[in-house]
């Protein structure tokens, strides 16, 4: 007779697990609240879809924090993994300038989460649509639609504590922290970070681009571009440096970050550029240096008059111009949120310690990782590396 296996949460995490795990094995139920499964997936692909990013293992696990807590996971699921897979249910891909992995152009995410859902199918998966977890019984057991579900092995999949719009509300925390499970709150990550601008300058630059950019946080750079927002700045080239920003913000109430307006010149090439020209200061940067009207804006406003006029100082600022970070921005509106399932509350193979045959995959977990593929790779990692060890259980 075959052993049961509850997944609580209809997401990619849930999905992954139940398409490695052995149907010949375990029956395999996916409990979803929302009537259709999926919505934080399709969320995301409005916003270009990365399904995970083709830079060598090595260089992709450094992009978890903390890198070790997802090492084997990642190993056993790979980026090449993952890619193959969707080759194989019928989801070519093809990897972007950016490096990051995208469907083949004209697939679009609801085709995929389609693909995901015929496969599960296939493999004789059942979903149980507006089936809301509400916490466990006394003999342990988890409470779906006011009812006990009985199982071999529970596994939840439900998610963090960002975009409630698509049902991912971590409303959860609380009643693992009632079972003694310990937990973190959630903080947003990969968001918009607040910075106090001054009036004239984002009167005129609101919603401008700061393009081909690097920005530093406590010695990790982070290349791309940002967005200049009247509450800050967001984009992927301070998305990465979250967890940095989070550490200063909470022990000095306040974070520096440094914009390198010029990431593939060196200080003293930026020096000898402006030093060699006769053109006045502005036109400089705009012809010499090809700097933008708000990187230029943004120097101008900030700078003295003597330091804009400097060339020294002014080489020194393109390179490492700072910029003070006052908070994130809300939960609701970051892409991902880190806190959830405390890392040492859980095994190797993320079995909670105090609730033996009950597991948590996932965005659930403390780990955090960049935009570009990152966030979805580590929850397919997860998922895939715990149905291998569930597969492997006499």
């Amino acid at each position: 007779m075959k052993k049961t296996v509850s997944i609580i949460g209809g997401g990619p995490t849930a999905f992954l697990l139940a398409a490695y795990l052995d149907t010949s094995k375990y029956s395999v139920t996916i409990y979803e609240k929302n009537k259709t499964a999926g919505r934080k997936f399709l969320v995301a692909g409005k916003g270009g879809f990365n399904l995970t990013h083709s830079e060598s293992i090595t260089q992709l696990i450094e992009r978890y924090t903390p890198s070790d807590f997802l090492e084997q996971a990642l190993t056993t699921f790979s980026n090449v993994d993952f890619s193959a897979w969707l080759d194989e249910i019928g989801i070519p891909t093809y990897v972007g300038s950016s490096k990051r992995v995208f469907p083949k152009e004209g697939i679009k995410p609801i085709e995929v989460l389609q693909a995901i859902l015929k496969t599960l199918q296939e493999k004789g998966v059942t979903v149980q649509y507006e089936h809301t977890f509400t916490g466990w019984d006394n003999k342990g057991n988890p409470i779906i639609n006011k009812k006990s579900i009985e199982a071999d092995y529970t596994v939840f999949a439900l998610g963090g504590g960002s975009w409630k719009v698509t049902g991912s509300d971590g409303n959860w925390l609380d009643a693992f922290a009632k079972q003694g499970v310990k937990t973190n709150p959630f903080q947003a990550s990969n968001c918009a970070f607040q910075i106090d601008w001054k009036p004239d300058f984002i009167s005129h630059n609101e919603g401008m681009p700061l393009k081909n950019i690097a920005i530093s946080c406590d010695g990790k750079f982070q290349k791309g571009e940002a967005v200049i927002t009247a509450f800050g700045l967001e984009g992927n080239a301070i998305y990465g440096l979250s967890p940095q920003i989070r550490a200063q913000l909470a022990s000095q109430k306040k974070a520096i970050i440094h914009i390198d307006f010029k990431p593939m010149l060196s200080q003293e090439t930026v020096l000898a550029r402006i030093e060699a020209s006769r053109k006045n200061t502005t036109q400089i940067l705009k012809k010499e240096l090809k700097l933008s009207t708000p990187q230029i804006e943004l120097l101008k406003a900030y700078l003295s008059k003597d330091d804009y006029l400097n060339p020294v100082s002014l080489a020194k600022n393109i390179k490492c111009f700072p910029a003070e970070i006052l908070n994130t921005g809300a939960i609701d509106e970051a892409i991902s949120t880190i806190g959830g399932i405390a890392l040492e509350a859980v095994s190797e193979y993320f079995e909670i310690k105090k609730m033996p045959n009950q597991y948590c995959i996932g965005e659930m977990l403390g780990w955090d990782a960049p935009t570009g593929g990152y966030l979805l790779q580590g929850c397919a990692s997860t998922g895939v590396h715990l149905a291998h060890y569930l597969n492997d259980k006499p």
